[in-house]
């Protein structure tokens, strides 16, 4: 089924203000959503604050404006979706191909690694200035 059960929007300034919003967010998709297991809403809250704190992090200004973060998160029978944008980024410097996980040392260089650890899959795409992370977890509850 493809039908989209719940979803949430957001688009602003990337600034650390911008993460609590999409936390937010988050906290009022569960509202609309209360069938999703707890185990589930922990694990991709969990990748979609990190997506959206590399994003803010991370992300570079394509131009002399500022980067703005979008999360678009939607839910639907059997699978949960994130869309994590940053509009106005220059082509983020990551080999996105199989990010490992850092020595237990390191003090950076997780989230990749984490955010695919979190959820089934994650794909990228860049197009016309904008860097699209989508995160999806499936099947709910599994």
């Amino acid at each position: 089924m493809t039908d989209v059960l719940a979803r949430r929007n957001f688009r602003s300034v990337a600034t650390p203000e911008s993460v609590d919003a999409v936390h937010g967010e988050l906290d009022g998709l569960w509202e609309d959503a209360p069938f999703v297991p707890d185990m589930d809403r922990m694990t991709f809250a969990t990748a979609v604050i990190e997506a959206a704190a590399n994003v803010v992090q991370h992300a570079k200004p394509e131009s002399e404006d500022p980067v703005e973060l979008g999360v678009d998160i939607c839910i639907r029978q059997s699978s949960l979706r994130a869309k994590v944008s940053a509009f106005g980024a220059a082509s983020p410097a990551i080999d996105d191909d199989d990010p490992a996980m850092p020595g237990e040392d390191a003090e950076s260089g997780r989230g990749l690694a984490l955010i695919r650890a979190l959820v089934t899959t994650v794909t990228f795409t860049r197009q016309d200035g904008t860097n699209t992370w989508i995160l999806d977890r499936d099947p709910i509850g599994s």
